[in-house]
Formats: C-alpha cells, sequence, structure tokens
C-alpha cells in the first residue's frame, strides 16, 4: 500500500510539472491557417464554372492562369448556355456562369440568381462556316452561297433553342435569305462543340460555327473556313455573372478579373474574340 501511495504521489508531481510548462488551455495547431472565404488556405480551394461550349480552349487557359495565380482549383463544365440557365435555375452548385450571350445572365440578375454587379460583357464572339479537306466545296470563294452547293445534303448547327450560336446561324441565313431554302438539311448540336463534331464525323457536309472552335484546334488544320460578316448576324455579346449561391464569392471575384483584366484579353485575342470595347456595334 506504501508503494503503492508514493507511485501515485510521483505520477502526481509530474504531471504538475508537465502543466507548468504548458500555457493555458489546449489547443489545436494547424499550419494550414484558415482563408478569408472560411476554408484552409492550405487545402485545394475550388471553383466550379460552367461555361458555353465555344469557349472550349479559351476558358481553360483562363483557369490555368487563375490556378496558377492563387492556387485553386477549376472545375469547368462545358456545355450550351440554355442548358445551363436551366440547371442553374433549377439550383446547379456553380459559382459562375459565363454564357455565350448576354440574355441568359441578365435574366439570372432578373431572377435573383445572379449579382447585378458582376455582369460584365467580357467578348464579342464572330462565326465561320467550315468544312473538312474531303469537301469539294471552295468556302473562301463562295461565301455564304456554299450552302447551296449541290453536294451539300445535312448543314450543321447549334440548337437555336439552346445556343446563342445557334439562334446566330438562324440570323445569318435568314439575312441572307437561303433559310427557307435550306432549313429542311439542318441537323442541330446540343451545342457548338457537337455542332463541330457532326462535320467532322461526316454527319453533316457543313458546319456554321463559333471561329473560336477553329483556331488553334485540329479543324484549322483539318478543313477550311470562311468568316461570316458581322453584318449578317446580331451581335454576338458574350456574359459572365458571379451566382448568388457560391460559396467563395471573393475568389469569383479574382476569377473574373483574370477573365476580364489583360491576360484573358489577350487569350479571347488569340483565339478570334473581340473585345467588347473594341468591337464594331
Amino acid at each position: 500500500m506504501w508503494k503503492l501511495t508514493l507511485y501515485g504521489l510521483l505520477f502526481f508531481i509530474l504531471m504538475l510539472l508537465i502543466t507548468a510548462h504548458s500555457p493555458g488551455a489546449p489547443q489545436v495547431t494547424t499550419s494550414t491557417p484558415l482563408a478569408q472565404d472560411g476554408q484552409m488556405s492550405g487545402r485545394p480551394r475550388e471553383l466550379v464554372i460552367a461555361a458555353a461550349s465555344n469557349l472550349t480552349f479559351v476558358v481553360k487557359e483562363v483557369a490555368a492562369k487563375f490556378e496558377e495565380q492563387t492556387g485553386t482549383r477549376v472545375k469547368l463544365a462545358l456545355g450550351s448556355s440554355g442548358n445551363f440557365y436551366g440547371q442553374i435555375v433549377n439550383g446547379a452548385p456553380f459559382d459562375l456562369f459565363l454564357s455565350a450571350d448576354a440574355e441568359y445572365p441578365q435574366k439570372l440578375v432578373e431572377a435573383g440568381l445572379a449579382q447585378p454587379e458582376s455582369l460584365s460583357i467580357y467578348a464579342v464572339g464572330r462565326m465561320v462556316l467550315w468544312v473538312p479537306k474531303s469537301s469539294p466545296i471552295d468556302v473562301g470563294k463562295l461565301g455564304i452561297e456554299s450552302l447551296l452547293h449541290p453536294t451539300v445534303r445535312k448543314i450543321a448547327i447549334a440548337n437555336p433553342a439552346l445556343a446563342p450560336y445557334g439562334k446566330a446561324a438562324v440570323a445569318v441565313m435568314d439575312k441572307s435569305r437561303l433559310y427557307q431554302g435550306v432549313s429542311s438539311k439542318l441537323v442541330l448540336g446540343e451545342n457548338v462543340s457537337q455542332t463541330a463534331q457532326f462535320v467532322q464525323s461526316g454527319a453533316a457536309d457543313i458546319g456554321i460555327i463559333p471561329l473560336s472552335l477553329i483556331i488553334g484546334s485540329p479543324l484549322e488544320t483539318e478543313g477550311s473556313y470562311w468568316e461570316v460578316p458581322a453584318d449578317l448576324h446580331p451581335r454576338v455579346e458574350q456574359g459572365v455573372v458571379v451566382l448568388k449561391r457560391t460559396k467563395a464569392p471573393e475568389l469569383a471575384q479574382q476569377f473574373l478579373q483574370v477573365l476580364l483584366g489583360a491576360e484573358g484579353s489577350q487569350i479571347m485575342t488569340r483565339y478570334g474574340y473581340q473585345a467588347p470595347a473594341t468591337a464594331a456595334p
């Protein structure tokens, strides 16, 4: 019993000595302090961005710049603006929406789903007729009349009900007074990327697609194109908004700064877009 009491006393003294060197109450420490947006700054932060598929190459470069500068991981969803609009209205968890037009972002602001002050026009798009190398059609020489070439059985455009570039393609044909004659030949892609694939695969003979899908992509060397004059269709202004449900508003604003800044503008120009301030009305 005496030995047991002595051992207990020694243990008690040892604990007192340990406690004397412990400042305050127990603490949980971490080498990755909390960031301002509430996430651990040392962990991969994340933005989820919905982007029109005509931005496939552009937005990947802008996202890479943003990741390099901020250490934030960017997850991209590419598709038609109309589909994304419907998903956002139904609660899809995106942080930003880069549309192929300005109308869908404006509608989200009016519905109270996007931050009004974030609504911006970031680029003006351009359109082309594109054919593969195997095509006998000289689009550079024939221009819009290429759609009437006897070898054209199918014309690919994006679905105008979902994709602003599809709506613009209809406007091109309508203003050229060709729509009634070729409307039965139209095949509709869910988005402009699928539209280009229709022509690549031979499911269509010619396509009306954004210039941004041509420049710097395999399509540039796999075929030829003719740039549609701007006066044949309404000005294709592309808008962006930050969504109100974002959990990382500061990061979303930082991405906007990169997109709308000098680096983003240079990338846009390289892929055939025009800056809103310099594009012809």
